[in-house]
């Protein structure tokens, strides 16, 4: 066993956490150059990752983190070390969020935006549930029932938006 694979899992994949938030085709060539530099497998591999990687539900990112750092290091460990260190900036930054939400309570005008925020987490969360009881994308019951329940939760209750947010993020953790 290699630690230092596993710390250059992290370190490169953290970097892709930080400055993928461009989305897919932004992961990819930050990936692709990762690959490119610590010759982790060849452009091949990289290709055949990449297409399962769009056939896996979830978010293409973290199926490429979780495939590249398995086949790089030839272990889960190295999956589950390349998975946290994508998703890592993200949690972050939600808890950032948090933090400045209870720093700047009553502020009238953030209270505006984070309200503004309210249709939007609340769409972003039917629309999974809809796309989750597709056929093709179906995970499993369990899935669909966590959405519907996030969704039913944010329409009938008061719930602050920033409590939304946290309320989405943990369901699409709890699906992925």
């Amino acid at each position: 066993m290699n630690p230092e694979i596993y710390i250059q899992l992290f370190i490169s994949f953290f970097k892709i956490g930080l400055f993928g938030f461009g989305g897919g085709y932004a992961i990819i060539s930050l990936i692709q150059y990762e690959i490119e530099h610590y010759g982790w497998m060849t452009p091949a591999e990289f290709t055949d990752i990449i297409a399962i990687s769009q056939m896996t539900p979830g978010p293409i990112g973290i199926n490429s983190a979780t495939y590249v750092g398995y086949t790089a290091s030839g272990s889960v460990l190295g999956s589950l070390v390349a998975t946290f260190a994508i998703t890592l900036p993200s949690f972050l930054v939600m808890l950032t969020l948090v933090r400045l939400f209870f720093l700047l309570k009553g502020n009238k005008y953030l209270n505006y935006a984070f309200q503004g925020l309210r249709p939007v987490v609340i769409g972003l969360i039917g629309a999974a549930a809809v796309l989750l009881m597709n056929k093709e994308n179906f995970v499993d019951y369990k899935s669909i029932l966590i959405f519907i329940a996030a969704f039913l939760l944010s329409v009938k209750t008061k719930m602050h938006p920033i409590a939304l947010i946290l309320l989405a993020g943990l369901a699409g953790w709890l699906l992925h």
